[in-house]
């Protein structure tokens, strides 16, 4: 128990060092060393602690270091972890790490270690939850899944009244299994069918100029003892230490600007109270401005039939 002990002494002093850009790699190495001596045999606490450093530093490198040397040793210390984890959320995260070092080094392309396919200039990854993720081919529109899905049913019933013919290839399972998918996308069909209303609109991005215009601060002891020792960016997860930068939304909420950035690109909406901030995209605004129009004007309609009901009771 001593032994581990000291262990995690070594791994808070390793943490505060990679806070120091001289004293980064220096840091990164000794955790090697550390990780490469220690993790097999530790205990599930002591290897929680070492999760949590490896973390830290890729946190370190996203929003403060961008210098290939940094990301080197950082990629090394991935890459030895990955082989030493065995929690699958872990290693999973890692892999993550991995393969963001690995396109910052532009070593996508490495035969040695294919990590990731590769991808078309229009399709990138974005940041979630702690993990880079990688866009998958984009889905069909939910009209035409449904369309299909009623046309296809169309034809199995038909096929279905017509047992005589010898062309019919149906079976009772392929009717089952669209019935199956009919019934699980109810909600979703009808609808399509009965509803004519209008669709909200996809989201745009938010606006560049306005994400530019965002301030960022540095954690202070005095701005961390405010948010409470378990504070942490909602975006990566991922825990707050002194001197962290972070930028600040219209809503009060801070995120670190990396990690803020791609999430307004994909959802344009604070990720702790949804606070959307403005785009580019002037019809999207005028349809924003009428909504809040029109909602004002049901409301002022609910009151007014609250009140006529409160006259007669």
């Amino acid at each position: 128990m001593e032994s581990e002990n000291l262990v995690k002494q070594e791994l808070e002093e390793l943490q505060k060092q990679l806070g120091k850009k001289q004293q980064f790699e220096s840091a990164v190495s000794s955790l090697k060393s550390l990780l490469q001596r220690s993790y097999q045999s530790a205990s599930p606490s002591l290897r929680k602690s070492f999760y949590s450093v490896i973390c830290r530093v890729s946190t370190v490198l996203k929003t403060r270091y961008t210098a290939p040397g940094f990301w080197n040793a950082g990629l090394g210390l991935f890459e030895q972890a990955n082989m030493l984890v065995s929690e699958p959320s872990e290693k999973q995260h890692l892999k993550a790490c991995i393969a963001q070092a690995r396109e910052h080094l532009h070593l996508e392309d490495n035969p040695s270690q294919p990590l990731r396919p590769r991808q078309s200039h229009t399709n990138g990854g974005y940041l979630f939850e702690g993990h880079l993720t990688v866009d998958p081919e984009p889905p069909q529109p939910q009209w035409l899944v449904q369309e299909n899905l009623l046309s296809t049913a169309a034809t199995l019933f038909a096929a279905e009244t017509s047992q005589g013919s010898g062309a019919n290839d149906t079976t009772p399972e392929n009717t089952a299994n669209v019935l199956q998918e009919l019934l699980t996308r109810l909600e979703e069909v009808v609808p399509l069918m009965v509803d004519d209303g209008p669709v909200a609109p996809r989201v745009p991005p938010a606006s560049k100029e306005v994400v530019a215009k965002l301030p960022v601060i540095t954690l202070t002891e005095e701005i961390l003892a405010k948010l409470g020792k378990d504070a942490e960016c909602a975006i990566c997860r991922e825990d707050l230490v002194l001197n962290d930068k972070m930028q600040e939304l219209p809503c009060k909420h801070t995120f670190h600007p990396p990690c803020l950035k791609p999430w307004l690109d994909e959802h344009n909406s604070c990720p702790i109270c949804r606070y959307e901030l403005q785009t580019d995209d002037h019809a999207y605004e005028s349809w924003k401005e009428r909504e809040k129009e029109a909602e004002e004007e049901r409301k002022g309609a609910e009151n007014a039939i609250r009140g006529g009901e409160y006259m007669y009771v």
